[in-house]
This record gives structure tokens, C-alpha cells and sequence, in this order.
């Protein structure tokens, strides 16, 4: 099972990347843990310079803005 974590604040971006990875997954058929990290520090502390960011299973795969749907299988796949 993949970690996916998800950084933002809380703003719609942030709520649209989550549920992007959740039903990406789903389509997939891909088994994976979803965190929201909203905490100002954590998410600095991720070096995630620009909201909403993702890391796959500690890695950071994106930060700032909505990301590309094929990118988001690609990361959930790899």
C-alpha cells in the first residue's frame, strides 16, 4: 500500500488534490493511504514551497497547483 500525503492548507486546490489522488486510485485499483497535512510548519518542513503538494511514500512528487492526471497515475503506479 502506497502513503500519499497531501499539503496544503485547506483551500479548494488542496481539497481538489486529494480527492484527484483518492479517485485516481480507485481507478486504478490501487490500494493507498491518504494524509491531509495542514500544518504551516510540516508542510515547509516537506519542502513544499507552493500548495497543494504531494509526496508519494516520502517522496515529493509535485507542489503548486492542480496536477497533471497523467503524472498523478504515473506517481500512484510507479
Amino acid at each position: 500500500m502506497k502513503t500519499v500525503k497531501v499539503y496544503g492548507p485547506g483551500c479548494k486546490r488542496c481539497e481538489t488534490t486529494e480527492q484527484m489522488v483518492r479517485e485516481t486510485a480507485a481507478r486504478l485499483g490501487l490500494e493507498v493511504e491518504v494524509e491531509k497535512v495542514t500544518d504551516a510548519r510540516s508542510i515547509a518542513m516537506a519542502g513544499v514551497m507552493s500548495t497543494p503538494g504531494i509526496s508519494v511514500d516520502g517522496k515529493l512528487v509535485h507542489a503548486g497547483g492542480l496536477p497533471d492526471a497523467a503524472r498523478l497515475e504515473a506517481w500512484l503506479s510507479a
